[in-house]
């Protein structure tokens, strides 16, 4: 008798798959899920996915609810898209959607899922959230890092005031990202690894911002293989081979600031700096023989570059957003100066402590971060166990999006939800600090941003610095309605065109040499 057949074999693998998609449409229809488009086999809804998923999603939002049910492959996608399923998911049952799905950025580019935003719930996350909220972001170290962030956002408004001498145009994005990655260096690394001032350098200025922007592309897309994994060896979209080549770069960085920082720390007896960077506090976590799960030297590499990227691409990306907005509509510039001078004078600069005198300039940070979130879905959650929500079904292992970009557009919250008016916000008692559903840049609930006060710093006081020395105005021949707005997708959306603009001088010029 002949032997099974490559026939046979196909056959046989033909029927197992049928059986299985059989099962689960038959499991499906017991179950009452949400409202959504039907999915195709195979790639279930991702056909009706664009190149800017969320304002896709959103689209779909409209048609089928604030709760919607979407299949990225051959996994389950709920949808938040109002208040009252933010606050569901992020607050009444955040315990259940407090998991991470495993996908392949989280793999390739953090170490395994060893950082504070991929990690899975379970003792390791919990006990990274508690470093983050009780050592590197408690409000005693921000404030003991104050004068750095001061002399980074002086070195800039000086940086500008001689640029504008002798250039008329100026690329905001990058005077933002560098005194952003000046800041985030000093605070975490000890020092600026990437200014070019270090002789034994493992990567140059450039290629360090290359980095960084790399790393914030490749956590946001759609890979295929990560809803579709028996395509995930084949790596269409090539997506996978750029994460490890990321990889290598970031794990060659890092080893040369731990190496160096643990050089200091043998060379200076009981080494307790006066201002402990956080790379020095992770390492002092890393030798705590009482922690619950010890710290690895791969863990405090991957919270390291989680400091890194976290630190720098949220304030330049809204500052970015906010100056172009303003440039669009002058009159609201006009009315920022005119607090500004009021309320500061034209004599010194804002410092963080004037930010809460300043309702004006906190309202435009606020319109921009409803307009143009940096996190336009936030980072996906996972359902940890089979609930129920307003009559649906939700399956464990689903995957959650909370789409605060069209929570952010929803008419029944906004007036006017496309235009950008800051005085909604004006005598409005609606924060940032995840209480405030209508308004959740930084998320809300245990998955919440642990740096969202340090971002917010940096947001408030360079916007107003940047707004008190600065006037701003468009490139000469162009016109308001010709400066582009859209954006590129990733777990940022920056512009998809970066703002050139004009600086102008408007204090002293004494004022710009401090």
């Amino acid at each position: 008798m002949e032997g099974p057949t490559w026939v046979s074999y196909a056959a046989a693998w033909l029927a197992t798959i049928a059986l299985i998609l059989l099962s689960r449409r038959l499991r499906r229809r017991k179950l009452n899920l949400p409202p959504g488009p039907k999915p195709w086999p195979i790639i279930g809804n991702l056909n009706l996915i664009g190149p800017l998923p969320h304002r896709s999603i959103y689209d779909l939002s409209q048609k089928y609810g604030p709760i919607m049910q979407l299949w990225f492959g051959s996994f389950p996608v709920v949808v938040g898209s109002s208040v009252e399923m933010a606050k569901i998911f992020l607050k009444t049952h955040d315990l259940t959607f407090v998991g991470r799905p495993k996908i392949a950025a989280g793999k390739y580019t953090t170490y395994n899922y060893s950082n504070i935003t991929w990690s899975p719930y379970g003792p390791y996350w919990r006990q990274a959230r508690k470093m983050c909220l009780m050592e590197l972001f408690s409000a005693r170290r921000l404030d003991s890092y104050e004068y750095i962030r001061r002399e980074e956002m002086r070195a800039l408004l000086k940086a500008l005031f001689e640029f504008s001498k002798t250039e008329k145009l100026v690329l905001l994005k990058d005077q933002l990202s560098t005194v952003s990655l000046n800041v985030i260096s000093r605070m975490v690394l000890g020092k600026n690894y990437t200014d070019g001032s270090d002789p034994n350098a493992v990567v140059s200025p450039d290629e360090f911002k290359k980095m960084l922007d790399e790393l914030f592309l490749l956590s946001g897309v759609l890979n295929i293989g990560d809803s579709i994994p028996w395509l995930d060896f084949l790596d269409l979209q090539g997506y996978i081979k750029r994460m490890k080549a990321l990889s290598k770069k970031w794990d060659r960085f890092l080893e040369h600031v731990l190496d160096e920082h643990n050089e200091r720390r043998k060379g200076v007896k009981d080494y307790v700096p006066h201002a402990q960077d956080m790379v020095d506090v992770l390492l002092q976590l890393a030798d705590d023989p009482t922690l619950e799960v010890k710290l690895e030297r791969h863990g405090v590499k991957a919270f390291t570059q989680d400091l890194i990227a976290g630190g720098t691409e949220s304030s330049a990306v809204t500052v970015e957003w906010a100056i172009s907005e303003l440039l669009k509509k002058p009159e609201i510039f006009k009315k920022a100066t005119e607090e500004l001078d009021r309320v500061i004078g034209r004599e010194r600069w804002v410092e963080e402590k004037d930010i809460v005198n300043l309702p004006y300039i906190d309202a435009i940070a606020k319109e921009t971060m409803r307009l143009h979130p940096v996190a336009p879905m936030l980072v996906p959650r996972f359902c940890l166990d089979d609930i129920k929500i307003n009559g649906y079904d939700i399956p464990k292992d689903t995957r959650v999006l909370v789409s605060v970009w069209a929570i952010g557009r929803d008419p029944s919250l906004w007036d006017n939800p496309n235009e950008f008016v800051p005085e909604r916000f004006i005598g409005k008692d609606v924060d940032v600090k995840g209480q405030n559903f209508e308004l959740l840049p930084f998320g809300s609930g245990r998955r919440m941003c642990p740096g969202y006060s340090l971002g917010l710093k940096v947001i408030q006081s360079s916007l107003a610095n940047l707004l008190h020395g600065f006037t701003w105005n468009l490139p000469p021949n162009m016109k308001r309605e010709d400066l582009d707005m859209n954006e590129i997708f990733g777990l940022s959306t920056p512009k998809k065109i970066p703002l050139v603009a004009v600086a102008e001088p408007r204090l002293p010029p004494h004022l710009y040499a401090l």
